[in-house]
């Protein structure tokens, strides 16, 4: 059985995020993102050498949690695919573009600091708890009580 990979693409949240909806009424998230270019000098360090930037958009319930979640200067980690389409301009030129289209966006751990709520999320059922919450259930359930002390599930 073979890791199953996708593009990634790592930033900063360019814009102000916005939230829109499509015809279909699904929920999309776009940002304006950009990632900071670099070259590695003779001496070891690096070097600055500007700012590229692209579209991001994200679909449905993700799209909604994103645009809870982001701001604009958060860095990011996503994973996800590029999409090429074309957009007509308003004096009828047709320009290529690309956007990044993100299945799975989140916070870049190396560049942020943030706490994380391990509580199950509103729309998550008991058939969809992890397997720590799961083991740690377990645990307490076979785990002998103190005396005195009164276990509770």
């Amino acid at each position: 059985m073979s890791v199953r990979t996708q593009q990634s693409l790592t930033g900063y949240i360019a814009s102000d995020p916005q939230l829109t909806f499509t015809s279909r009424g699904e929920a999309r998230f776009y940002a304006r993102v950009g990632q900071e270019q670099f070259r590695r000098l003779d001496d070891g360090n690096f070097e600055k050498t500007g700012v590229e930037y692209t579209d991001m958009v994200q679909y449905r319930t993700a799209a909604e949690r994103a645009y809870e979640q982001f701001r604009r200067g958060d860095s990011f980690v996503a994973e996800g695919y590029t999409h090429d389409y074309e957009q007509t301009q308003p004096d009828g030129t047709v320009e290529l573009r690309e956007e990044f289209v993100a299945k799975k966006l989140g916070h870049d751990a190396a560049r942020t600091t943030y706490a994380v709520d391990r509580a199950p999320r509103r729309d998550q059922g008991v058939e969809q708890a992890t397997d720590r919450s799961l083991e740690a259930a377990t645990q307490r359930r076979t785990a002998p009580a103190s005396a005195g002390a009164a276990v509770s599930l």
